[in-house]
């Protein structure tokens, strides 16, 4: 998730743990636990941008990172807060668990966590709910703002945290209902109209969880669109684009082309742009691809110029939106 929500979820697991001895200082240590295994994007100061890629959400989102900073955390906070009585094994039980919620939490997105990370590489996602979506944030954003004006000690802070918490969890408990009826959906989709494929997913569209962004394909290419779990018509327009895999045959001993394949799971296409050769990681979506089923893929990667290569993860993500682009968003929400 985004790093403001990651916040107001640890400032609220703060004030729920020890907010009554603690103050409003329990939202502040909350908060830094609960964001700090973002501090891998430190890495993207000397990295390359594949190995930034790799590195984020790498280590730092494993089971022995949440150990070990758990501990961390814990033995400051037990020996600065000695006067509460609170013992070190409720500090670490509490610190480890809010730890583990973010690197919990993040593996719903489609970018993909390290949990078993140094032992394993394998990356965990669940793609089910959109990285930013408004409707998990807000509940614990305004919780936090509550908590922050309402006295420390005072009993309706409790019903805050409560509020911020649960309404939260329950969403994400719908967007994993919803993931599994568009699992289903396409399934049915595709051997309704003939399609083979080895391997596919789905994955909400932007800040919402009603529009699916679909793949599904083999090492020949990929049949790319979009599916609303409100549509009567259960079809869906797919764009074929061949993965094109000989376009790298120059290029694939590089470090830099074999770790975005690695990162990019197998889903991705490779196409010429006049004289660049361009990467195409398919999970993170098209821009407007419900507008445009030919629109460009949000991650591309110019292989032969590295260095214009910032944000590619987001690259485009809002390109082209206005007022006509929204109504058109809404509309395929809607269904077909």
């Amino acid at each position: 998730m985004d790093s403001i929500t990651h916040l107001a979820i640890g400032a609220c697991m703060g004030e729920a743990f020890a907010g009554k001895k603690l103050g409003k200082k329990a939202m502040l240590w909350g908060a830094i636990a609960h964001s700090i295994p973002d501090i891998d994007f430190v890495s993207s100061f000397w990295m390359t941008t594949p190995s930034a890629l790799l590195a984020h959400r790498g280590f730092t989102h494993s089971f022995v990172f949440c150990a070990i900073a758990g501990t961390l955390f814990a033995l400051l906070a037990w020996r600065w807060h000695r006067q509460t009585n609170i013992p070190f094994w409720k500090w670490a039980l509490f610190f480890g668990t809010v730890i583990f919620l973010h690197v919990f939490i993040d593996a719903f997105n489609n970018y993909g966590v390290g949990w078993f990370e140094p032992f394993s590489h394998c990356r965990i996602t669940f793609n089910a709910i959109y990285v930013a979506d408004p409707l998990f944030s807000i509940w614990p954003g305004i919780a936090c703002i509550a908590l922050i004006f309402i006295s420390a000690g005072t009993p309706p802070r409790k019903k805050w945290w409560q509020m911020g918490l649960g309404l939260s969890g329950l969403y994400l408990v719908y967007c994993l209902f919803n993931k599994n009826q568009a699992d289903t959906d396409l399934k049915s989709i595709l051997q309704k109209q003939h399609i083979s494929y080895t391997r596919y997913f789905t994955t909400p569209a932007p800040m919402q969880n009603l529009l699916w962004f679909v793949v599904a394909g083999n090492n020949k290419g990929y049949y790319v669109g979009f599916h609303s779990l409100l549509d009567s018509k259960k079809i869906i327009a797919f764009q074929y684009f061949p993965r094109n895999d000989s376009l790298l045959n120059t290029v694939r001993s590089h470090r830099d082309v074999q770790q975005l394949i690695r990162f990019s799971k197998q889903f991705y296409t490779v196409e010429k742009w006049r004289d660049s050769l361009v990467f195409n990681d398919l999970r993170f979506g098209q821009v407007m691809g419900w507008e445009n089923p030919k629109g460009k893929f949000v991650f591309h990667y110019f292989l032969q110029s590295p260095q214009s290569n910032k944000m590619v993860v987001q690259r485009g993500r809002l390109e082209g939106w206005n007022w006509r682009s929204v109504q058109s968003f809404w509309k395929r929400i809607r269904g077909n």
